[in-house]
């Protein structure tokens, strides 16, 4: 018998058959580049959108239960604020209005979310909220419905505006009912205030009257410049 005949025979099937399984392989990561480039570019977009989120981006509930998509704010100065009709901070809803009040023509926007999660101190529905703050406080700007400020079903905004992550100077888990998120026209979270920086504190008024200044300014920088600002804010957004 031949033995190195056979072993010879033996090392071809062999090498035969790594070809072949090099080849399938070869062959079928073609097939799939295309599918793993599509899913790379897929993460990638969604990487850059989840960078791009702004407040603008959320649609939570009116305190009728309406949806109201905060892009309808688009343009607005906002201070978001998470209120309680029981606090030992319930007060400063008049000097919220009252902010509401000096600041609304320039483009200042109060929004109020209420909610139990610090001390059960909104315990009420939304109903006797909207009766309340109407009544007490007599409060023109928008009332939210009640929302989770804590745990694993925390409202998707509130979610946003304490993630390190998205807003590393302003995030952070909310300590109390009555803090305040400042907002500027562009849906990018500029200031956070503690429940203990009222409305009427000097603080909040200089940080308020900046964004507002800030956009009038760059109003004017785009007019001085023929409008390419707005030329290139098209170009951004499309």
């Amino acid at each position: 018998m031949n033995f190195s005949g056979l072993l010879s025979a033996a090392k071809i099937r062999l090498l035969t058959r790594a070809v072949r399984n090099r080849c399938y392989r070869a062959a079928t990561m073609r097939k799939r580049l295309p599918l793993l480039l599509s899913l790379v570019a897929l993460l990638a977009v969604c990487g850059v959108l989840l960078r791009a989120a702004t407040v603008l981006n959320y649609i939570p509930l009116s305190i009728d239960g309406k949806p109201v998509p905060l892009s309808t704010y688009r343009g607005k100065v906002l201070l978001i604020v998470n209120v309680a009709s029981h606090s030992i901070f319930t007060p400063q809803y008049e000097g919220l209005e009252s902010l509401y009040q000096k600041y609304k023509d320039q483009g200042l926007v109060v929004l109020a979310f209420p909610s139990n999660d610090f001390g059960q101190e909104e315990p009420d529905s939304n109903d006797a909220i909207k009766q309340f703050v109407a009544e007490k406080y007599k409060i023109t700007f928008p009332v939210f419905a009640k929302l989770l400020l804590a745990g694993e079903h925390m409202a998707p905004l509130y979610q946003f505006l304490t993630d390190k992550q998205a807003n590393p100077n302003t995030g952070g888990p909310i300590r109390w009912n009555f803090t305040k998120f400042l907002v500027d026209r562009e849906g990018k979270v500029a200031q956070r205030f503690e429940p203990d920086v009222t409305p009427d504190s000097p603080e909040l008024a200089v940080a308020i009257e900046k964004a507002l200044r800030g956009e009038k300014d760059k109003h004017e920088s785009d007019r001085a410049s023929g409008g390419s600002g707005a030329a290139r804010a098209l170009t951004a957004i499309y």
